[in-house]
């Protein structure tokens, strides 16, 4: 038998050989990068135009002409809404029961810090008594102001099935002071296959829930619905959890609130956790997106997306989840002041929960430079109602926290009933002049102005845009009874489960 061999490699032939083997990591890995930027740059113009189609916008028309200055924060805030309609597929998710007119199940505005690396979700209980400002109809009126009026009642202006957004984000600004920058709406169809797409949500449970528990109108217990303890929940069964009221707690919508806050931030921490691959990236979108109406500052995939990395590097501790500080009016909830204006006033200067600066910007005032230190004012025992007079937003709730830091209680604020102040008045009645003359010490240049009645009011005017809010007055941190109800989005699912004590 012949056997046949391959002439051996010249030597040249094995140096080339060795050459290539060499470059071979290199040429793959510059192969690899240059596929990635080049189909990643093509299937992210794709992902924009698939997203674009899906993106529904609101009527801006609808929004006040009286709202807070632009520059009244250093951060962003953003208004989530839960739309509960049976518009769409929603009917078939139990959603809505007043025929096609869109409800708001639920709603926080969220305050991103000027740093990019905190922010904070405050919940508006929908039962809370509002004044809810005049607002936009379909056929282009407007409505009168409604004082003590429910807080959802402000998205169920006009009465269509797709709500009145620009109602609820006039409401909000008149609320908190505060400038919406974006306002979301978040049906639960959409909601329901956010779920689905980030392959469920860990939740927990006190106690076993039942049919009855869902349904207090059912005359017998039911099936099982959740099981104590910790679960993984999405589609039909997350939106049974989140619409949970009666049966667990104390039945009420605060304490669902707490329940929602505890699901977000358990949806916040899977979607970091799973990381957004290419793979991931575009059903997570489109699920976001597809029954999702937005306002027309987020109107594009761009922007939206744009908005949307721009949060990256908020760590999951630093995000927390608040609810606006409340009490029981009979069955309705009322806002406490005047942690309700520390709280705006706080946001407002980027104030975190424990008073950290996430402004942004490089501090150099000290705190022997505060005058605050070297000539207290004491207010205690002394009641105040503060009212704003000019055509500057969120100027009574600042003033209100700077009399909060100094002791005095802050019985209301609202607007004056003419925005033409240039001098801060104190109005006082009879013989509370010396108690006007006390909280005139934190209103450099204030005039005092005797009134009928037997009240101390401050009626802030443009000067204490320019020379009041000092550092004496400045707020340094979300209200104690804020921040002592706060969850982190990094918490165990089962931990605080009481749902609903407090108040």
């Amino acid at each position: 038998m012949t056997i046949s061999h391959k002439a051996p490699p010249s030597r040249h032939r094995r140096r080339e050989a060795r050459r290539r083997r060499k470059r071979s990591p290199l040429r793959t890995a510059l192969t690899v990068a240059v596929a990635v930027v080049v189909l990643g740059t093509a299937g992210l113009g794709w992902i924009y135009l698939r997203l674009s189609g899906s993106i529904h916008t609101f009527d801006a028309g609808g929004l006040s002409k009286d709202r807070p200055d632009a520059a009244s924060s250093k951060g962003e805030n953003v208004l989530v809404i839960g739309s509960d309609s049976r518009a769409g597929g929603n009917s078939a998710l139990g959603a809505g029961d007043k025929g096609d007119i869109g409800r708001s199940d639920t709603a926080f505005l969220l305050h991103i810090y000027a740093d990019h690396r905190h922010a904070i979700a405050v919940s508006v209980p929908r039962d809370t008594l509002v004044t809810i400002p005049p607002c936009k109809l379909p056929d282009g009126s407007w409505t009168r102001t409604q004082p003590n009026t429910m807080f959802n009642a402000a998205y169920s202006v006009g009465e269509t099935a797709k709500g009145n957004p620009a109602c609820t984000q006039n409401t909000v600004e008149k609320l908190t002071g505060l400038r919406v920058d974006h306002t979301v709406v978040v049906d639960f169809e959409g909601f329901a296959s956010l779920t689905e797409v980030v392959g469920g949500v860990k939740v927990c449970l006190p106690q076993d829930i039942y049919q009855g528990d869902l349904d207090p109108h059912r005359t017998t217990k039911g099936e099982l619905l959740f099981r104590k303890g910790e679960q993984t929940v999405s589609g039909q069964k997350a939106l049974d959890y989140v619409r949970l009221r009666h049966g667990i707690g104390d039945g009420s919508d605060i304490g669902r609130i707490k329940r929602q806050q505890a699901f977000v931030a358990g949806l916040i921490k899977k979607v970091r956790s799973d990381g957004l691959t290419p793979t991931r990236l575009l059903p997570l979108a489109e699920a976001a997106t597809k029954s999702m109406t937005v306002d027309p500052g987020l109107g594009t995939a761009n922007k939206l997306m744009s908005f949307a990395m721009s949060l990256k590097d908020i760590d999951l501790h630093n995000t927390k989840f608040v609810t606006v500080p409340w009490r029981y009016d009979g069955s309705r909830v009322a806002v406490v002041e005047p942690d309700a204006s520390a709280l705006w006033a706080a946001l407002k200067a980027d104030r975190t929960i424990d008073g950290k600066d996430a402004s942004g910007r490089k501090s150099t005032a000290t705190a022997a430079a505060s005058p605050s230190a070297d000539e207290p004012v004491s207010g205690d025992g002394i009641e105040v109602a503060v009212y704003n007079g000019t055509t500057t937003g969120g100027l009574a709730s600042t003033a209100a926290a700077a009399l909060t830091a100094h002791g005095f209680t802050v019985t209301g604020t609202a607007n004056a009933t003419s925005q033409d102040h240039t001098i801060t008045l104190i109005e006082y009645g009879t013989g509370l002049k010396s108690r006007a003359e006390k909280v005139a010490e934190l209103f450099p240049g204030a005039e005092l102005q005797p009134i009928d009645g037997a009240a101390v009011n401050v009626v802030v005017g443009e000067s204490y845009t320019t020379d009041g809010a000092s550092a004496s007055t400045a707020p340094t941190a979300v209200p104690t009874s804020v921040a002592d109800d706060a969850r982190s989005a990094d918490e165990n699912p089962c931990s605080d489960l009481t749902y609903g004590s407090g108040g």
